[in-house]
């Protein structure tokens, strides 16, 4: 997983005023929790901008007044109006510890179903998933080029080792929904072999289906009266 490394500073004192101070200065509180003790610490806002303005998930190297601490973001918060950040909740992470985040999907390629007319349908941009931080995935990525219409990914048919994904197995992830326009690849192919049975044959005259069935029909007998 990708690693992002953050100078911070300890707070000393806690409390509405001095987070108010802080914010009026463009610095960010924080909260670090999951170890040993509660750890609360500031920094200004652009220092963040990597870590919170990006899909990708980050390990973040913590330098907190010297001491280097690995944690990755947990929880964040935005004011309303401004979108400026008010908050970033960070946990600690150890490598023997399993923890749980959301890890982004990535879609590669152009599905045969959608070059056919279908839609894509993307349920789940991102996954929950469990597991060691080290065996955690910078993204889950997919390769989609195979999917035909009616054809969709779930949950169950993911694999990545040393990590369990929490949903439902029949979750879908991505897939795709049939069009009004939409022209299967099947039919292309049972048109083909269609021809390819209408073919000459042995003797060289062309013998179909139809053709078949007409010469085995007995002949109209005449009305009588």
């Amino acid at each position: 997983m990708k690693s992002l490394a953050i100078s911070v500073i300890e707070r000393e004192k806690v409390g509405k005023s001095n987070t108010r101070s802080l914010r009026n200065q463009g610095n960010v509180p924080c909260v670090l929790y999951g170890g040993e003790k509660q750890v609360c610490f500031y920094a200004h806002e652009n220092d963040f901008r990597n870590l919170v303005n990006t899909p990708d998930v980050y390990v973040v190297e913590l330098d907190i007044s010297g001491k280097k601490t690995r944690a990755i973001m947990k929880d964040i918060q935005f004011h309303p109006v401004t979108d400026r950040i008010l908050h970033i909740d960070f946990l600690e992470v150890f490598e023997d510890k399993e923890i749980t985040i959301s890890i982004p999907v990535i879609l590669n390629g152009l599905s045969i179903g959608v070059r056919n007319g279908g839609n894509l349908m993307f349920r789940r941009r991102k996954i929950i998933t469990r597991g060691l931080i080290d065996k955690m995935p910078d993204a889950i990525e997919l390769d989609i080029e195979h999917l035909k219409i009616g054809q969709f990914i779930y949950i169950k048919d993911l694999d990545q080792d040393g990590c369990e994904f929490l949903a439902p197995d029949n979750s879908v992830v991505v897939g795709v929904k049939t069009a009004r326009a939409a022209i299967e690849e099947e039919v292309e192919e049972d048109e083909e072999l269609e021809g390819e049975e209408g073919e000459t044959t042995e003797g060289g005259e062309s013998k179909s289906e139809g053709d078949e069935t007409k010469q085995e029909s007995p002949a109209e007998e005449p009305a009588t009266e």
